[in-house]
Order: structure tokens, then C-alpha cells, then sequence
């Protein structure tokens, strides 16, 4: 049994429904709809991104108010470059709008270390049913610090390659057991058909920490470059980098998606499942759309193969979106009522038998594979899944050993602002507004200011 609910600053009693999709609906919450009043549901704020499976939560928010009648969720639901932003700033600076948040693995240690959210290792083990050991265990350990859960996964990803079988097949194509760069590219030239409206791949390109330079960074690793070295030299300069980089933009700008400067992985989202694209290399949570007969056109066409290499034995990134519990929260309880329901094995059963088997969110819990409904719409992906996340680590994914965790980021707290920056050059080398030596000498400036204070000690 939990301990009964904290009153702390009174609750107040909700004046409506107001799931946010903006920053106008962001202010209204934040103003503070409603009266304050003891009476009525205690009202919490949930920040999320508007990706599919968590617009699919909204939509469910039903079912969880039947469940907890005494807890009022409001949403405020954000596009993903967005909602980093604002979560990230009310969190840093202890502005107390948020009871609960959407984070990742890259947030979650950090923020653990400096005490901005809550340890929920005892909620967790404390819920009955809700068996926190079921999470997929290089998932659950990277929410963790010290041992303990600081976040909990919503959906787990890796990265992998989507393709079109049937039009590989018509052009006597063959995707190899285990890709290359070099063979994606000769496929996507292949397949390329712009006067059709059909692109050989799509691939991200949208500036972002978290959107271009994801599938980008887990390219440069495997060419045999990154971001720093083992004593922190910034490496963006190194021949590596720059051979990966411009093999990606020359990829996108030749076989590419038309606006791909501005592609983001919903937009790569859209392209592929609504059967513009060849291939796809991005999050093995697609499969959640791609294999929606609601939301695809291509269900039933698509193969996935592992992450496509250079130079190590995989490629694929390991990433989760995950609810925490700002510090800041004067409702914990309340929050951790309603980040339990999103994140337990109830729900995914409730996805199943209220939206589709296909829109479970995948890669967070092991027994989430051994139900019967979901195994039999997953058989194509559910092992090239698990086995990309099984594989996801630097051990297998670089050629050296780097002084930061991390696949697809570096585990810093300035790589926020760094991959970001990076990314408006990479962004602008797609877009044509400049080259990749031009693009990657800017870039190399950026990391060695970040470089500094690691090299003088200041910050290791």
C-alpha cells in the first residue's frame, strides 16, 4: 500500500478538459485554469510529446480518470524539439508547472545526480502488479542512477532499417542479413523516383539534438568517428566524421525526401507509411504506425533489417521516452497515480483491446512480447527489435572507447545546446545553404568550447 495522498498546496478543481497542442494552450494551463478549492480531483500538469503512441494515452485519459476519479490530468502535448525545451527549462530551473514529464535516458541520470526528480524505485516496487524487473533490462538500467529508477519507460527503441519488400523484390533487389551504407545507398539510387513523388529513403534532417543528429551520430560512430575522443579532443574535424556526414547528406540530397532540411521523424513517419518511400533508417518504435492498418498503406510490405554499418558490427542507438516526477511536485502521489497507469502492463492491454495490437507501445516490458495478440501482429519486427536493443551498445557500435555514455548522444549536459547547434549546420549542408567541410568547421568550434572544461577538469 502506498501512503495516502500529499495535500500539499491545496487541490484545485479542474474548470475542463484542456489537452494542450501549443504554447497558447502551455500558458493557459500554466495561468491556472480552475478555482483554487479542496473539493474535487487534484489536478495534475503532464508534459509529453505528441508522438502517436502518446497521443494515443491522451485519447485514453477516459479510462485512467474511471480508474483514479480523485486525479484531473491536463496535457500539454508539444512537438518533440518543443517539448525538450520547455520541459528542460522548467525543470533546470526548479519552476514547479509540471507533475509530470516525458523524458529519456538521456536526461534521466543526470537530472537524478542533481536532485531535479524523484526516485521512484520505491512507488515502483511498492504498486502492486506493476513489476518494475519486467521492464527490458538495458532499458530499465538506463533510467537508472545509483541503482534506483528515476524514470520509467513508456516506449524503448533501437534503431533499424525499413524497406519495401514487395518493391525490392520487383527490382530483383536483396537487402543483405547485415547492410551497409554503401548498399543503402546504391538501393535508394535504385529506387529513386522524384518525378513519381517516390524518394529511395527517407531520413532525417530537421535540426535537433534529437532529430538529425540521432541517425546521424550512430552513422559517425560506426564510420569510425564521434563527437570527442578519449581525452577530449573534439573530433568533429576527423576524416571519419567528415566522410559519414557527407555520405549522409549526399544520401538525403540525391534519394531523399523532398524538404528534407525540415524532416523530423514524424515527417519520415508520414513519407514511409504512406508509401512514398523506399526505405526508412530511424526508431524500431515506427512499427507502431508502419503496421497500423488504420495509419499505413504498407502494412504487411515491409522488412527490417539491423542498422546499417561501416566499419563495426552494429550501428543501432538505445533510447527511451519515459515519465519522471519533477522534485518540484507538490503531487507526487497524484503524478505517480497516472505515470503508473501509462507505463504498466494494464495499459498495454488497454492499447491493444481499445485502439489496436499494432499501436502498443513496443521495446519497454519483456512480457509485452508474450501476448498472444501482440505476437501475432509483431512476428514480422518483434525479433529484429529486441534484437537491435539486445545489440545497442558502444562496445559493439564504435570503433574506440569515448569518455561519455551514450549511442546517439553524448551523455553531457551541454550536448542540448552542442547537438543543436551541430545540427543547424548539418541541417544547413542538406538544405544546400552550405557545404560539409563548411558545415563541420563551425561544428568543430562548437565542441571544442564544450571541450574545455572536460580537458581542464572542471567539469569531470
Amino acid at each position: 500500500m502506498r501512503a495516502e495522498r500529499s495535500t500539499l498546496g491545496g487541490r484545485r478543481r479542474s474548470s475542463g478538459r484542456s489537452t494542450a497542442a501549443g504554447a497558447a494552450a502551455l500558458a493557459l494551463i500554466l495561468a491556472g485554469c480552475g478555482s483554487d478549492s479542496a473539493d474535487g480531483p487534484e489536478e495534475i500538469v503532464v508534459a509529453i510529446v505528441s508522438n502517436p503512441q502518446m497521443t494515443d494515452a491522451i485519447s485514453l485519459e477516459d479510462e485512467f480518470r474511471a480508474q483514479y476519479p480523485d486525479v484531473d490530468p491536463q496535457f500539454v502535448s508539444l512537438p518533440e524539439n518543443e517539448a525538450r525545451a520547455k520541459i528542460t527549462a522548467s525543470v533546470a530551473t526548479g519552476g514547479g508547472e509540471f507533475d509530470v514529464v516525458m523524458i529519456s535516458n538521456y536526461e534521466t541520470p543526470m537530472w537524478a545526480e542533481n536532485g531535479w526528480i524523484t526516485n521512484l524505485q520505491e512507488y515502483a516496487d511498492n504498486t502492486p502488479g506493476y513489476d518494475p524487473d519486467d521492464f527490458i533490462p538495458n532499458i530499465r538500467e538506463s533510467l537508472s542512477y545509483e541503482g534506483d529508477m528515476y524514470s520509467v519507460p513508456f516506449y524503448g527503441e533501437s534503431s533499424f532499417l525499413a524497406y519495401r519488400e514487395d518493391l525490392f523484390e520487383e527490382a530483383g533487389l536483396v537487402m543483405p542479413p547485415k547492410p551497409t551504407w554503401a548498399d543503402i545507398s546504391a538501393f535508394a539510387e535504385r529506387l529513386h523516383d522524384p518525378d513519381n513523388g517516390f524518394s529511395g529513403i527517407c531520413l532525417r534532417g530537421l535540426a535537433g539534438w534529437g532529430e538529425v543528429m540521432a541517425p546521424l551520430t550512430t552513422m559517425m560512430n560506426t564510420y569510425g568517428g564521434g563527437w570527442f575522443d578519449q581525452d577530449w579532443n573534439a573530433t568533429l574535424d576527423s576524416p571519419e566524421v567528415e566522410a559519414a556526414v557527407t555520405d549522409y547528406v549526399n544520401l538525403v540530397r540525391n534519394s531523399g525526401q523532398p524538404g528534407a532540411a525540415t524532416s523530423g521523424f514524424g515527417d519520415c513517419l508520414t513519407q514511409y507509411s504512406q508509401g512514398n518511400a523506399a526505405m526508412w533508417y530511424d526508431a524500431t518504435s515506427m512499427v507502431s504506425t508502419v503496421e497500423d492498418p488504420a495509419s499505413s498503406l504498407v502494412v504487411g510490405k515491409t522488412g527490417y533489417a539491423q542498422a546499417p554499418v561501416q566499419e563495426t558490427d552494429s550501428s543501432g542507438w538505445l533510447y527511451s521516452w519515459s515519465l519522471a516526477i519533477p522534485a518540484t511536485s507538490e503531487k507526487k502521489d497524484a503524478a505517480w497515480d497516472f505515470v503508473s497507469w501509462m507505463t504498466n502492463k494494464d495499459y498495454i492491454q488497454l492499447v491493444g483491446d481499445k485502439i489496436s495490437w499494432e499501436r502498443v507501445p513496443p521495446g519497454s516490458r519483456l512480457s509485452t512480447y508474450e501476448i498472444p495478440e501482440f505476437a501475432d501482429v509483431a512476428r514480422a519486427y518483434a525479433e529484429p527489435t529486441l534484437t537491435a536493443m539486445a545489440g545497442a551498445s558502444q562496445e559493439t557500435s564504435m570503433t574506440g572507447s569515448v569518455p561519455y555514455p551514450g549511442l546517439q548522444f553524448v551523455g553531457i549536459p551541454e550536448f542540448q545546446d552542442l547537438g543543436t547547434r551541430v545540427a543547424q549546420q548539418i541541417s544547413a549542408a542538406i538544405a544546400g545553404q552550405k557545404t560539409v567541410p563548411e558545415a563541420l568547421e563551425q561544428s568543430q568550434r562548437y565542441a571544442e568550447t564544450v571541450a574545455e572544461s572536460y580537458q581542464s577538469g572542471e567539469n569531470k
